[in-house]
C-alpha cells in the first residue's frame, strides 16, 4: 500500500473522528461563502441596476426609501409629485434626460410602472418579441415577469392596487392590460416589471389629463379606454418619482440642492445612498465574517489535536515504515497529506453548502429574488477560501509531522514492545 493509501486507510479507520472535523470545516468555509457571494451580487446588482441615473427626485421622506422604491422596487414609494416637476427638470440646461415614473399597482407581485420608452433604454433592453407600448394600456414586460406569470403575447390580464400581494388586493377590472412586447433578459431590475405609458396608471385611478408623450403627443390615444368618461376632474395628474442623468458635473452641485430647497421636493443620489446602505449591512456582514473565521480556526485546532492523538496511538506504526526503507520526508509527507485531505474535504463540501444555502433563501425570500441573488454565482475569491482551508489543514499537520519526523526508531519500537 503506498503512503497516500495509508492516509485515507487511517481516515477511515477513525471515520466518525474524521467526518466531524471535515463538518466543522465545511461550516466554517460555507459561512464565509455565503457571505461572500450575497455581498458581492448584492452589490453588483446595486451598480448595474442604479447605472446611468444620477439623481431620483421624489416626494419629502428618506432619500433611501426614495431609491429603493424607484431605482429597485424594492420599497413603497414616498409619495408623489406634481406632474410639473417633469417640466421644470427638463428646462434645466445641466439636465440630459428626465424619465418619469408612476406607481401604485401590479400584477402577481409584479410591479406595473407607468413611464416613457427611455426607460427600458435606460438598461439597454430590447425587444425579445412584440413591440413596445404605444397607446394607454399597452404593456411591455421583463423577462422574469414572462417566465413566471406565462404572459404571451395579446393577452389581456387585470392589474391590483399596490405594489405587495397583488392577488389579494383590489382590482381594477375595468381597465384591463394587453402584453404588446416582451423584453429579453437583462440581469437588471426591468427583468422584473411591467412597463406602460403613464397614461395607462392615471387612467386607471380616474385622474383627468392631457396627452403626455415628450417624443409622440399627437399619437396620444384616449380610446384604449373607456374609463376616460368617468375620470375625476378634481385629480391632478402627478409622478411618483423622476430619473435623472446630468448633462454636465455641475449639475451634481447645484440641482440636489436646489431640489431639497423646494416644499414638496427631495432629491436623492443612488451613488450616496447605495453607499449608506453598504455601510450598513457591512457591520453585520464583517461580525459574521469574524465568526466564521474563528470557526475555520477552531476546525484547523481540532484537526491538528485529531491528528497528534492519532499518531500517539501508531508511532509504532510509523517506527516500521522506516525499518522497512520509508523515508522520513515519505512519512511526514502522509502525516500532511491525512491534515490536506481532510481541509480539502471540508473546503469542497462547504462549498456546495455555501451555493445551496443561497439556492434556498432565493427560493424562500422574495425580496432575495428580486434582488438577484443566484446559487449559480461563482465568485473567484472563492478560491481563495479554499485555498485557506487548505493551509489551515496542513499547518495543522505540521507539528504532528515534524513529531514522527525527530522521532528515535530505536527508542520508539522500545517503547511499543
Amino acid at each position: 500500500m503506498t503512503l497516500s493509501g495509508l492516509s485515507f486507510a487511517y481516515l477511515r479507520d477513525r471515520a466518525l473522528n474524521t467526518g466531524l472535523n471535515v463538518l466543522l470545516l465545511a461550516l466554517g468555509v460555507a459561512t464565509l461563502v455565503i457571505l461572500l457571494l450575497f455581498s458581492a451580487q448584492l452589490e453588483g446588482r446595486f451598480e448595474k441596476d442604479a447605472e446611468g441615473i444620477d439623481m431620483v427626485v421624489g416626494a419629502k421622506g428618506s432619500p433611501l426609501q426614495l431609491i429603493l422604491s424607484s431605482i429597485y422596487h424594492v420599497d413603497v414609494p414616498t409619495g408623489n409629485i406634481p406632474l410639473d416637476t417633469l417640466t421644470m427638470l427638463r428646462k434645466q440646461p445641466t439636465v440630459a434626460e428626465v424619465i418619469p415614473l408612476a406607481l401604485g399597482d401590479s400584477f402577481r407581485s409584479f410591479r406595473i410602472v407607468g413611464t416613457e420608452p427611455g426607460y427600458p433604454a435606460l438598461y439597454q433592453a430590447k425587444l425579445a418579441d412584440g413591440r413596445m407600448f404605444a397607446k394607454p394600456f399597452e404593456v411591455v414586460i421583463g423577462s422574469e415577469v414572462a417566465a413566471r406569470t406565462g404572459a404571451t403575447l395579446g393577452q389581456r390580464f387585470v392589474g391590483s392596487h399596490g405594489m405587495g400581494d397583488g392577488d389579494k388586493a383590489s382590482k381594477h377590472d375595468e381597465t384591463p392590460f394587453i402584453v404588446t412586447g416582451r423584453l429579453a433578459p437583462t440581469g437588471t431590475v426591468i427583468d422584473r416589471l411591467i412597463l406602460t405609458r403613464i397614461e395607462s396608471v392615471w387612467d386607471v385611478h380616474g385622474i383627468a389629463h392631457d396627452a403626455h408623450d415628450e417624443h409622440d403627443e399627437a399619437d396620444h390615444d384616449h380610446e384604449a379606454t373607456a374609463h376616460d368618461a368617468a375620470v375625476q376632474g378634481d385629480l391632478e395628474p402627478e409622478v411618483t418619482a423622476l430619473l435623472v442623468r446630468f448633462a454636465s458635473p455641475l449639475a451634481a452641485v447645484q440641482l440636489p440642492n436646489f431640489i431639497n430647497r423646494q416644499t414638496q421636493l427631495q432629491a436623492a443620489v443612488p451613488a450616496v445612498e447605495v453607499s449608506r446602505l453598504l455601510a450598513l449591512v457591512g457591520i453585520g456582514i464583517d461580525a459574521v465574517r469574524a465568526f466564521a473565521v474563528l470557526l475555520m480556526l477552531t476546525a484547523g485546532l481540532s484537526i491538528f489535536v485529531a491528528l497528534l492523538t492519532a499518531l500517539r496511538q501508531r508511532e509504532g506504526d510509523m517506527a516500521m515504515l522506516r525499518v522497512i526503507g520509508a523515508s522520513r520526508a515519505g512519512i511526514v509527507g502522509q502525516i500532511i497529506a491525512e491534515g490536506l485531505i481532510l481541509a480539502a474535504a471540508g473546503a469542497l463540501l462547504g462549498v456546495v453548502l455555501g451555493h445551496a444555502a443561497i439556492g434556498v433563501a432565493a427560493a424562500l425570500f422574495e425580496e432575495l429574488r428580486q434582488m438577484g441573488l443566484s446559487a449559480l454565482h461563482f465568485e473567484p475569491a472563492e478560491v481563495w477560501i479554499v485555498l485557506a482551508a487548505l493551509a489551515i489543514g496542513a499547518i495543522a499537520a505540521l507539528i504532528p509531522a515534524l513529531r514522527v519526523f525527530n522521532a528515535d526508531i530505536a527508542e520508539t519500537l522500545a517503547e511499543a514492545r
